[in-house]
């Protein structure tokens, strides 16, 4: 089984259904796939996309790494004080809005595809 399937399949009830239609709606996604980091699921392509964090009382944080570079025109994703990643919090499936959850994983896709990953060389490395 993998990863992120076995951490989701750890959970009960709303958690599970809620992290179990996201995480399909992102791997359903050409180039998308998960992968558990800092002990919670997180979605690349040629970066970090987004995660899945359950919270204390019983959500699912649904964040955008480069939540900040999002256009947000739906006005779901929230900072919370934090300089980069934006997120929304759902606590039932029912209340995610389909249309616009797209709409935002799209948006992140393509700012991923703007991503540039520039690895050290072994030269640059030997170096440091």
């Amino acid at each position: 089984m993998h990863p992120v399937d076995e951490f989701i399949l750890n959970y009960q009830g709303k958690q599970r259904e809620i992290m179990l239609y996201i995480s399909h709606l992102l791997l359903d996604q050409p180039g998308v796939y998960g992968k558990i980091t800092y002990k919670i699921p997180f979605f690349y392509r040629k970066s970090w996309l987004c995660y899945l964090n359950p919270t204390r009382d019983g959500g699912i944080e649904f964040a955008f790494i480069r939540g900040h570079e999002l256009s947000n025109d739906s006005g779901l994703l929230i900072s919370r004080g934090r300089k980069q990643v934006m997120g929304i919090t759902f606590y039932d499936v029912r209340e995610i809005p389909y249309d616009s959850i797209a709409e935002i994983i799209h948006e992140a896709i393509l700012l991923d595809e703007q991503a540039t990953k520039n690895p050290k060389s072994a030269s640059d490395r030997s170096a440091s």
